[in-house]
């Protein structure tokens, strides 16, 4: 039944890829998709159209294949030439990024209890400043004040991070000089 659009489905592929031999591919390969389809027991209400498709699919996975050829062997490139991977993933790029994700921790680890405790449900559980006071017992300004604290810290650290020198003043914020 299928074999009655063997000519149509090759003069399609041929036009799309215009090339003989990989149109004859490209309609071998599409049978036998559907042909895999068809015995797994789907039924097939319109085989033209699912031919069709099948043929668009299997030229456009042929033409990325093809692209993905068409590079030179990496072993004959200069050094120079060699494809390099994106910022974020050089060793020294990963590197930095655990060092920074370890002077956060070490930062917010060093805050007190309590305000490591509500600064951490506000950053991190995502729970309001209403929500930590009723949580912990205290008042909305006590936990504004902790994760006010929690920021400069982190502000401080990201600041260090970076090789920028303190802010001045940035430790008795929020102190008063007795």
């Amino acid at each position: 039944m299928v074999t009655r659009y063997y000519r149509e489905l090759l003069a399609f592929c041929i036009r799309v890829v215009r090339d003989r031999d990989a149109a004859a591919d490209a309609v071998q390969e599409s049978y036998a998709r559907f042909l895999s389809i068809e015995q797994s027991s789907v039924p097939v209400l319109e085989p033209r159209a699912l031919l069709f498709q099948t043929a668009r699919r299997v030229m456009v996975d042929q033409y990325r294949r093809g692209k993905l050829r068409l590079h030179e062997d990496l072993a004959t490139l200069a050094e120079a030439e060699q494809p390099r991977l994106p910022a974020q993933q050089q060793p020294e790029a990963i590197l930095a990024g655990k060092q920074a994700v370890e002077a956060y921790v070490a930062a917010i680890a060093g805050l007190p209890p309590r305000c490591r405790e509500v600064f951490i449900l506000h950053v991190f559980d995502n729970l309001s400043h209403a929500q930590i006071a009723e949580c912990l017992g205290m008042t909305v300004s006590m936990v504004e004040k902790h994760v006010a604290r929690g920021r400069l810290t982190c502000r401080a650290c990201e600041r260090e991070i970076q090789g920028l020198p303190a802010q001045p003043g940035a430790e008795s914020k929020g102190r008063q000089k007795t």
